[in-house]
């Protein structure tokens, strides 16, 4: 019987020996698994968001660019065409040929459309007389759409008295000088007092008397803005 229970305990310290081995091997191979991430495992603190480029960057800390203003041309600039009187306009809207006509400026600056009556366009570039027939036609059509033609300019004059050979008006379709004007108008008559020629200009509603020097502006010396003539432009040769 001893030597039955002798071998009992020995085996049962056996098992108890491999069952505490097997613990053991369990809670190293647990800690080793909770040190290791999970896959999924957002508990882990968020990667850094990835550098923006410096494009980026200027676009996020640079203004935005304001429109550009439209600004309106010079009233006294020369090569500005500006519509006068006697001027003939082909005014045409798209889609309305009742409503489209040939007009001439009359002498009090205004013109007759259909339903729009009179209408005061002296001094107005087409563009702006297109804007402005546009929202006056838009109670009765839908979406008008409008071209100014001019058809014929005889409003842009130029004149020349005193000593020359043939005074008179003389039309300024494009750019002209005082020089070519003179040419144009036969020359300077034998007595003209060639250095104290002028250009009488209308200036902010007044009268203005440019001095001209015949001899100077034959060498190239004379301003070019003494040397372009303005539409309404008088050249006086005493």
């Amino acid at each position: 019987m001893k030597s039955v229970g002798t071998t009992w305990l020995l085996v049962l310290a056996g098992q108890l020996s491999i069952c505490g081995m097997t613990t053991d091997a369990a809670k190293a191979a647990g800690a080793t698994a909770l040190s290791r991430p999970l896959v999924g495992d957002h508990s882990q603190a968020p990667s850094a968001p990835p550098k923006e480029g410096k494009k980026a960057d200027e676009l996020r800390t640079s203004p935005p660019a304001s429109p550009k203003k439209d600004e309106s041309a010079d009233p006294q600039d020369p090569t500005v065409y500006r519509i006068g009187v006697e001027d003939d306009l082909q005014i045409s809207v798209w889609k309305e040929p009742d409503l489209s006509t040939t007009v001439v400026v009359r002498p009090d600056g205004k013109i007759t459309m259909p339903l729009l009556n009179d209408i005061s366009v002296v001094g107005l570039q087409t563009s702006e007389l297109q804007a402005l027939l546009t929202e006056k036609l838009k109670p009765y059509v839908n979406e008008p759409q409008v071209t100014v033609i001019v058809r014929g300019i005889k409003s842009r004059k130029v004149f020349v008295f005193g000593q020359v050979a043939r005074i008179g008006a003389y039309p300024l379709v494009g750019s002209k000088t005082v020089l070519e004007l003179l040419a144009e108008a036969g020359g300077l008559g034998p007595f003209a007092k060639k250095g104290s020629i002028y250009i009488l200009r209308e200036i902010d509603h007044k009268k203005v008397q440019i001095p001209f020097n015949y001899n100077d502006a034959l060498k190239g010396k004379n301003p070019k803005e003494s040397m372009e003539l303005h539409p309404g432009d008088v050249v006086v040769v005493p």
